[in-house]
């Protein structure tokens, strides 16, 4: 796959603006797309979409195929005559700086059964067949997650390895007495499904109209609270009662001295050989069913990944397993063709991983912030090739401004020697720096245009609890930011 020099910016739908308590996919996600086809731009990338749980991360959804119910729109909703405005009136007040996860959670899912309801009351029309299409085309992944989800409320929203056994081992007969008792319940999760589906589509229609693309994510490991991890066992290192018997996570590094513990299963590679690896398959045709681009997180992964006793308190004491390496993507390949994905190859890298990487074309990924400890420093724009991505920094990083003022002197010092400026715009050097490269893609999080500081942080890796909740303000998409970026792209031919 050949990308075209361009450029982007990183901001998930959840960081939109908006009255609802978190970003979604109506009016501000359009004007976001028209601001950045106006600067110039051709890349829009966002985070995982699919529906959080725990710890709020789009890294860890309960599946590696739905989308989030959370982004659906209201406003989308009352236009459509789903709902009306008297549905909106026990919405709770919102903090408009940051999504309140916690409220959210007991809020939104009642306004969608409300939908759910208005729905069913209709005279049976178009609607009503695209929901059925829906259904159909989706049953493969949707009728295994609305299960899911529908036993998770039933059990009090528990983890499904603390289910009643005939749940959790998916027992025939308990499994169809669940689909009749629940089926109120199941057909609730797929008509989220179907909003979520409905709005994204309609949005990434209006992308490509234009002229811009969508930069999409995939977790390398599904989330151990999952209907993949519950639908699947057999592809995953679990003991019988669905317990991880190793867990995924990285050693000491960078970001945490201890390591980071993700606590993800670990998918049994055998396993997927024998099938063809038809479950991978099927997750990368259905994201690039959504995005025209995926970025592929924990890349390193597929080479060798870090494995760690199920019963561990911290990563540090793990070994590394190889992965399945060329094997798997020769297999996607042969079954979907070139496609076009980044490869996240961050972290501990070693040869095998350079190699997996450049047998199959795929660029990888430079953060600018990692490269000012001298001159040698690959993440250095003068070091580049032109067949990676370049970023000041991503949704794991400190912001430019917040990481120049809590970074070691010698970094400091280094990166002024760099840019050969004073410290009075970190955030605008840093962009010019990386959109100047000849990296095909530059992108940077939203957060560095704004130039905003650690206040605006979107995570920390290894630490749960705060984060993933940032948003931005009604008045940041200024004409003047705009033609800011705009002059960027012209300067650099992007």
């Amino acid at each position: 796959m050949t990308f075209i020099r361009s450029s982007g910016m990183l901001v998930h739908p959840t960081s939109f603006p908006g009255p609802y308590g978190i970003g979604d996919l109506g009016p501000q996600s359009y004007r976001l797309i028209d601001f950045l086809a106006d600067a110039g731009c051709k890349l829009w990338q966002v985070l995982p979409l699919g529906p959080t749980g725990y710890g709020d991360s789009p890294y860890q959804c309960f599946s590696a195929f739905a989308g989030n119910p959370y982004l659906v729109s209201p406003d989308l909703l009352i236009e459509q005559g789903l709902l009306s405005h008297d549905d909106l009136a026990d919405m709770p007040s919102w903090d408009p700086a940051k999504v309140d996860f916690g409220k959210l959670y007991h809020w939104k899912p009642g306004l969608l059964d409300k939908a759910y309801t208005r729905f069913e009351a209709m005279p049976h029309g178009d609607i009503h067949v695209e929901f059925d299409q829906f259904c159909t085309e989706n049953a493969a992944w949707l009728d295994d997650f609305a299960l899911f989800m529908a036993l998770k409320d039933s059990n009090g929203g528990v983890a499904w390895t603390e289910w009643p056994a005939e749940q959790r081992e998916r027992h025939g007969e308990a499994l169809e007495t669940a689909r009749r008792k629940f089926s109120g319940k199941i057909s609730r999760q797929k008509f989220r499904q179907f909003l979520f589906s409905r709005q994204w589509f309609a949005l990434r229609a209006y992308v490509h109209k234009k002229g811009m693309q969508i930069v999409g994510d995939i977790p390398i490991f599904v989330a151990m609270d999952s209907a993949d991890a519950w639908a699947h066992p057999d592809l995953f290192f679990l003991d019988k009662t669905g317990k991880p018997t190793v867990v995924a996570g990285v050693p000491p590094d960078y970001f945490s001295p201890t390591g980071q513990l993700w606590g993800n299963p670990l998918y049994d590679w055998p396993k997927h050989k024998q099938t063809g690896y038809t479950w991978w398959i099927e997750r990368i045709r259905g994201t690039l069913g959504i995005v025209d681009i995926v970025r592929i997180d924990h890349f390193r992964g597929f080479a060798g990944y870090w494995e760690i006793p199920g019963d561990a308190i911290t990563a540090e004491h793990g070994r590394w397993v190889p992965g399945p390496g060329a094997d798997l993507f020769h297999a996607i390949r042969s079954a979907l063709g070139d496609l076009p994905i980044i490869a996240e190859d961050l972290g501990e890298i070693t040869p095998d991983v350079v190699e997996l990487r450049d047998k199959f074309g795929l660029p990888g990924m430079k953060i600018l912030q990692f490269g000012f400890s001298g001159p040698d420093n690959p993440f250095l724009p003068h070091l580049y090739t032109s067949n990676c991505v370049t970023y000041t920094g991503t949704h794991d990083n400190d912001t430019a401004l917040g990481w120049y003022r809590s970074a070691p002197e010698n970094e400091r010092d280094y990166y002024h020697r760099y840019v050969s400026r004073d410290n009075a715009d970190v955030p605008g050097d840093m962009l010019r720096i990386i959109w100047g490269s000849v990296a095909v893609f530059a992108i940077a999080p939203i957060q560095d245009f704004l130039r905003l500081g650690t206040e605006a942080r979107m995570n920390f890796p290894g630490k749960v609890g705060g984060f993933w909740s940032w948003r931005m303000k009604e008045h940041d998409l200024s004409d003047q930011l705009k033609n800011y970026i705009r002059e960027l792209n012209w300067v650099f031919k992007r």
